[in-house]
Order: C-alpha cells, then structure tokens, then sequence
C-alpha cells in the first residue's frame, strides 16, 4: 500500500466556482483520490478557501459585511457545493486557520534566517478615491505584453505572465474604476527567488515524468530570468508580518501576500485535519518525519503552474528544512464557454450551483471528465454536453443496465442465476476486456482522464455488443441455462464496471451496486478474470429506473437562451 497526498489549487473565497474551476483542479484530483483508494492505497485529499488577499475584501465590500463573517459564510457555501459534486475531500480547510497562520509565520522566520529575505522600498499604486494603497490585484489596465485590457496588477489572465501593477497601461482601481492614482513609496519584503534558479533547474529537471504544459511554464519563468518578489502587501487582511507574537518593525500595518501563504495552507490544513481527526499531519510532509514514503499530487489549472513550480518550491527549498515537495503537478488548460471565458458579470456561463440545480453531479462530472482540457484549452457547448450524456451514459451504460436486469427481473425471477462454467463468448469477452483494463488502469496511473474515459466507454460498448451477440431474449426460448450464462456474466460484469467507474461516476456506480443486492464497495480488479463470478447466485436484484436521463433538444434550448449560447 503506498501512501499518496493529493492537493488541488485553493478555490478564491469570493462566490461560486464556474465549471472551469471544477474540472481545472477539484475534479480531477477527486478522481485520481478516488481511483487510488479502490487499488488499496492509503489517500490523504488537501484542499480549503484562500480567503487572504483582493478577493475576499471585494467580496466582503460588495455584501456590506465584515470580512471574517463573509469568509466564514462562503466557506460554509464553496464546502456544501462540492459536496454535491462528490469531491471526497478528507479535508476541506481554511486558510486563515490558526494553523496557516503559525505556519506562514514559520516560513516567513526560517527565510529570514537563511537570508532568503529583503527589505526593499518598493513603488506602489495609491488611489486617491479610496486613500489607500491598491494591492496588485485591485489595479486593473492594459497587459504591456499582450494588450489585454482588464490584466490584474499580479498577473495577465491572458498571457499568463506575471506582472507588478505599475507595469499596467492606463491602470486602474479595482474598486472604483479611478483611474486618479498616483505611484508612492512602500517598504516591502522580497524573497530572493533569483538565488534559487539553479536548484529549481535541478529540481524540475529531475521530474521526467511531468506534463509539457508545466514544464514549459516553468522553464520560460526561469529562462526570462527569474525576479525576487514581494511577499508582503499593505493590507489589514491576512496573516501578520510577525513570528510568535513578535511583529516585523516597520511592517505593523502590513500582512503577507496571499500567494506566499495560501500554497502553506496545503500543509496547514494537513494540520487542522490532524488535530480534528488525531492523525500525524508530518508524516505526510515532513521527509524526516516519513514523508519521504508519500507520494505528493498536484492539480492545477495553468495560471497557477508559476506558483507552484517556483514560488512555493523557492519557499520550502529556502526554509532548509525538510519539507515534501511534489512528485507530480498535473496541469491543465482551460475550460471556455463556447470559445470565451466565463463571466458572471456578463452572464455568460454556467457556476456551480446552477448547474446542480439542473441536473445529478454524475452528468457534469462525466461530461468535464470525458473533454477534460489536458492538452489544449476546450469550450463547453450545450449541444456537446448533451450528445456526451445521451450517447455514453444514457445510450450505452444505462441501456445496459436496463437491458439485463429487467430481463433478469422478468424471467428469473429477480434472481441472480446459479452458473459453475463460461463459454467460449464469454470467455472471448473476457479476454477483449482484459485488454482494455490493462489500457484503462495505465491512462489512470498516468492521470490521462480523457483517454481513460474513452477506455471505459469502450468496455460498456463491450459488454453490449456481447449482449447483443448472446442474445438471451432468444436462446431462452430454447435453452434457459445459455440464458442464465449470459445474464449471470453480464451482471458480473455491471458489478465490476461500478467500481471501474465509480472514479467518474460514484452516485451511479453506488447505484448499479445497491440494485444488485451488494455494498457500495469499490474494489480496483487487477483482472478482468479473477473479478468475474463474485456476484452471489440467488440474490435477488432490484428492478432499475432509468440509470440516466436523455437531454431533450427543448432543455438545450431553454439552456441557451437562460445561460447564453454561441
């Protein structure tokens, strides 16, 4: 059994996550979390809100309510979210727990120790409209590299290239639109990344495995030349510059910035699942402690690869101390929406909690999953999301299902018939099945979900085109015992494609369990052969509703109209 940590990038606390969010992190990650657990291996699953920083203080300013109880609340509303989308977090934490707070804190002393850190009086955008210094995230302007025109001050959702916020064309205040700013003074601690590029080289260059996507972003921050950055902001909101009590002279009014300590809520909230549950949070991440035995998993969307290939290792590198560092960041692209971003201020999108309003978390989670944006960013399309459902869920698992277990149901009683011996279909089946298996766990190991969608799909294909061939309906007639051999083998085979798709698909997969008389129990089979015949001869089995819906052409189209289309 070995022992894999899995994180996924912390979701913003400001409002409800779009489609995007799901499938560019917490999606995938579930299902990796969820595939390892049913091959035996010991999960431990790390997400939270990142509740420091611009975010939260818009979103706090925009409800008229204090900045700790909006938090709190939309902690409490992201958290009842995903789980209705059966992500199995082990724990779900805060980043502004006590525990990310000692820890940052921590870092922030080990650094300064290690002489990782600087002093350095920086140039800062003031507005005048709002008497305040504007942290990078409250200027909004032109991108210098690629045009854009609503670039943050920290970074070009566009091009993805980190930016200061005086480096903005025409920049702006966030908060009011005032473009009455002026560029002052401001005492700030850096960390010395640029001390780090060999190591960083070093490290990355070791990971043989890692997707080109990440590579590619991380090398082209280091071979652009990688700059010490500022880890402190002048807010009131967030962690204090100060180590046990003791807070930095010059630095009363300022805290760090969220992008140095939301990755270490990774390990706070490894700590804050310790202490509710009594498990040993440093055996996960500390390499004198056990850590080196884990394997650590990183899901990301692209924008967040800079942070966590560089900053956040530069942090743990810098701290001389024995932390884990990744194994594995998987990366993706993004998710449009029919070729353009999403958009809540133009209502163009589909979020969270309108999409489950609609329909079960196993119609989105398959849809994401089966056009995951692996390779290059993909679009959802209405008419894509219903010819996915109706074809795979609907056409081919479900009728497959509806297939066998109301014949089961009609002539046999409801009960699972007794067979001691295959025959030569079967056993070819088998074989063909075997294969694919053997296809499908690799594309799993190797997080390829795309692929490993296509795979499974093709086993349901599989298992049809066997029903279709041993034709029970017929050979009853004739033969009861063939029969029985074709329906006792297609029932071994639903039972063991739930726990095949219960990564994806975990409601449906219970489901196709609990109809067969079993626990909803997924096991990984190492073979197709050795997972046939464990269904129970005599158990009776329930009569299904249909597994999955079809989507009308009249719902697409009212989904259009209410969600925008092309």
């Amino acid at each position: 059994m070995t022992k894999y940590l899995v994180t996924s990038a912390l979701p913003y606390i400001n409002g409800v996550k779009h489609l995007g969010n799901l499938v560019g992190s917490m999606l995938p990650a579930d299902v990796y979390a969820r595939y390892l657990r049913s091959a035996g291996n010991d999960v431990l699953y790390i997400c939270a809100t990142d509740e420091h920083g611009t975010p939260a203080e818009l979103g706090a300013q925009a409800e008229g309510t204090d900045i700790t109880e909006y938090c709190a609340k939309m902690h409490d509303v992201q958290k009842e979210i995903y789980k209705n989308y059966d992500i199995s977090f082990d724990w779900f934490g805060r980043s502004s727990s006590k525990q990310n707070h000692e820890l940052t804190q921590h870092f922030y002393h080990q650094l300064d120790k290690n002489d990782m850190l600087e002093e350095v009086e920086t140039q800062q955008v003031y507005s005048k409209a709002e008497e305040r210094f504007l942290p990078d995230r409250y200027v909004e302007g032109t991108c210098p590299h690629c045009g854009y025109e609503r670039a943050r001050g920290d970074q070009c959702e566009s091009c993805t290239k980190v930016l200061d916020p005086v480096d903005l064309i025409n920049p702006r205040s966030a908060i009011s639109g005032s473009e009455e700013i002026e560029i002052r003074p401001s005492k700030h601690l850096f960390l010395k990344q640029s001390t780090m590029v060999d190591t960083l080289r070093t490290w990355i260059g070791s990971q043989k495995d890692w997707p080109t996507l990440v590579t590619s972003i991380a090398y082209k921050w280091l071979d652009e030349g990688l700059r010490d950055r500022s880890i402190t902001r002048d807010l009131s909101w967030g962690v204090p510059v100060a180590y046990k009590g003791d807070v930095r002279k010059g630095f009363e009014e300022k805290v760090f910035y969220v992008w140095f300590d939301a990755p270490i809520e990774y390990i706070a909230a490894t700590a804050e699942w310790s202490e509710e549950t009594g498990n040993d949070w440093e055996s996960w991440w500390r390499e004198d402690k056990g850590a080196n035995d884990v394997k650590y998993v990183q899901f990301m969307g692209k924008d967040n690869v800079p942070f966590h290939t560089v900053g956040f290792p530069v942090t743990l590198f810098g701290s001389d101390e024995p932390w884990k560092k990744t194994d594995y960041i998987k990366g993706l692209n993004w998710l449009n929406y029919y070729g353009g971003k999403f958009s809540t201020s133009s209502r163009r999108g589909i979020f969270m909690d309108q999409a489950i309003e609609l329909l079960p978390s196993d119609y989105w989670r398959w849809y994401l999953m089966a056009n995951a944006p692996e390779s290059q960013d993909t679009s959802f399309t209405w008419e894509q999301f219903q010819s996915t459902v109706n074809k795979d869920l609907a056409d081919v698992l479900g009728n497959l299902l509806s297939r066998v277990l109301k014949f089961c149901a009609s002539k046999m009683d409801a009960t699972i018939p007794s067979v001691t011996e295959y025959g030569e279909l079967e056993n070819e089946t088998t074989r063909v099945l075997e294969e694919k298996l053997v296809r499908y766990t690799k594309f799993m190991d190797e997080m390829e979900f795309r692929k490993a969608t296509a795979e499974l799909r093709s086993m349901w294909v599989t298992a049809n085109e066997y029903l279709q061939q041993a034709a029970p309906w017929s050979t009853i007639k004739e033969d009861i015992s063939k029969a029985e051999i074709s329906i006792k083998y297609a029932i071994d085979l639903i039972k063991i494609f739930a726990s095949l798709s219960s990564p994806f698909i975990p409601n449906a997969s219970k489901t196709m369990l609990e109809l067969l008389g079993e626990k909803p129990e997924f096991t990984w089979p190492e073979t197709f052969k050795d997972a046939l015949g464990q269904t129970k001869a005599g158990e009776k089995i329930t009569t299904p509703d249909i597994l999955f819906k079809k989507i009308e052409d009249e719902q697409v189209e009212e989904w259009i109209t209410q969600f925008g289309g092309e």
